[in-house]
C-alpha cells in the first residue's frame, strides 16, 4: 500500500495522546492507594491531561488532510458514523471525539479540584470511564486494518496489540519527561513502565515482522487472470499512464529501501529509547525528552513501514508500471 502521511501522523499523534492519558491516570490510581505520592491536581494531572489532549487534537487535524476536500470534514463528517454497525472506521469516528471529550472533562475536574475531598474522587470514576474509551479507540483504530482479510499482513491480532503497545510506550515515555519537570519523584516510575511497554512492543512488533516475512501469497498471476500456464510474465500494465490503482495501492520503493526503513524504526522506536530511558530515569530531563523525540520519529518510520508492507491483491494486475 502507498503510505499516506496524514494517516501516519493521525495514528501516531493520537497514540501518544492516548498513552499519555493512561500514564497520568495510572499515576493518580497508584496515588489513591498510596503506592505513589499524590500530586497537585492543576499542576500535574490537569496539565498532563492537557498535553495528552493537545496531541489528540493535532492527530485529528492531521486526519483532515487525508480527505480529498478538507472542507468536507465539517459538512459531511457526520456521514462517516452512519455505518457504525458494520464499519470499524465509523466506530473510530465515534470513539475519537468521545474519548477527547472525556479526556477534556478529566482535565477540567482536576483543574478546578471538583470533588477531590470526597471519599471517592469523581476523577477516579471519570478516569476509569475514559480509560475504557481510550482502549476502545485503540481497538477501533487497529481493527480498521486487522479486519481486512484480503491484506494478510494486517489480518492478525498482533495489529491491534501493536497499536496499543506502541501508543502506550510513546505516552509513558512522554510522561517520564513531563514528570521530570512537574513531579521528579515519579520519573523512575514512569521511565520503568515506559521501558517495560517499549520492550513488550518490540517483542510483539518483532513477532509481526517474522509472521509477515513467512506469508505465502494465496493468489498468483495465474489465478488472477485465469490462465494456468506455468510461466507468465507481465510486460505492460495495459495503459499509457498511471491511475489511482497504481498510485495508491503500491509504494514504488525497492526491497532494499524497505529493509533499511525496517531497521531504522527498530533502532529508533525501541533500542534507542530503551537506552535513553535507562540513562535518564534518574531525572535527566534532556535524556528523557530525547527518548520521546527519538521514539516518536521511530514510530513515524514504523507506521510508514506498516502501510508499505501491506500487499494489496490488486497489485497482481500492476506488477509492471
Amino acid at each position: 500500500m502507498h503510505p499516506a502521511f496524514s494517516v501516519i501522523f493521525l495514528t501516531t499523534l493520537i497514540g501518544v495522546g492516548q498513552g499519555m492519558f493512561l500514564a497520568v491516570f495510572t499515576g493518580e490510581s497508584y496515588a489513591a492507594v498510596h503506592l505513589l505520592p499524590g500530586q497537585d491536581s492543576s499542576a500535574f494531572y490537569a496539565l498532563g491531561t492537557a498535553v495528552a489532549l493537545a496531541f489528540m487534537v493535532l492527530g485529528l487535524f492531521a486526519a483532515v488532510f487525508h480527505l480529498g476536500k478538507p472542507s468536507y470534514f465539517i459538512t459531511r463528517a457526520w456521514r462517516g458514523i452512519t455505518q457504525w454497525r458494520t464499519s470499524w472506521l465509523s466506530r473510530e469516528l465515534i470513539m475519537l471525539p468521545l474519548t477527547m471529550f472525556l479526556v477534556f472533562l478529566y482535565a477540567v475536574f482536576h483543574y478546578f479540584g471538583w470533588g477531590k475531598d470526597l471519599a471517592v474522587p469523581p476523577t477516579l470514576v471519570l478516569g476509569s470511564i475514559t480509560t475504557a474509551a481510550v482502549f476502545g479507540l485503540f481497538l477501533a483504530t487497529g481493527m480498521i486494518y486487522a479486519s481486512l482479510k484480503f491484506i494478510r499482513e494486517w489480518y492478525c491480532s498482533l495489529t491491534v496489540i501493536n497499536y496499543v503497545l506502541l501508543g502506550g510506550a510513546s505516552g509513558f515515555t512522554l510522561a517520564a519527561a513531563f514528570s521530570a519537570y512537574q513531579a521528579p519523584e515519579l520519573v523512575t516510575f514512569y521511565a520503568i513502565w515506559a521501558m517495560i511497554i517499549t520492550a513488550a512492543g518490540l517483542v510483539t512488533r518483532g513477532a509481526s515482522l517474522i509472521r509477515n516475512a513467512r506469508i505465502k501469497p494465496i493468489a498468483t498471476m495465474q489465478s488472477a487472470i485465469g490462465v494456468r500456464h506455468t510461466h507468465i510474465q507481465q510486460k505492460s500494465m495495459g495503459m499509457m499512464g498511471g491511475s489511482y490503482n497504481t498510485r495508491e495501492y503500491f509504494h514504488h520503493k525497492t526491497r532494499a529501501f524497505l529493509k533499511s526503513v525496517k531497521w531504522i524504526f527498530l533502532v529508533l522506536a525501541f533500542a534507542a529509547p530503551l537506552a535513553l530511558l535507562a540513562l535518564g530515569q534518574g531525572g535527566n530531563v534532556e535524556l528523557l525528552l530525547a527518548a520521546f523525540g527519538v521514539q516518536y520519529v521511530g514510530l513515524l518510520f514504523e507506521r510508514w513501514f506498516f502501510f508499505a508492507q501491506a500487499n494489496h491483491p490488486q497489485n497482481l494486475y500492476y506488477q509492471t508500471v
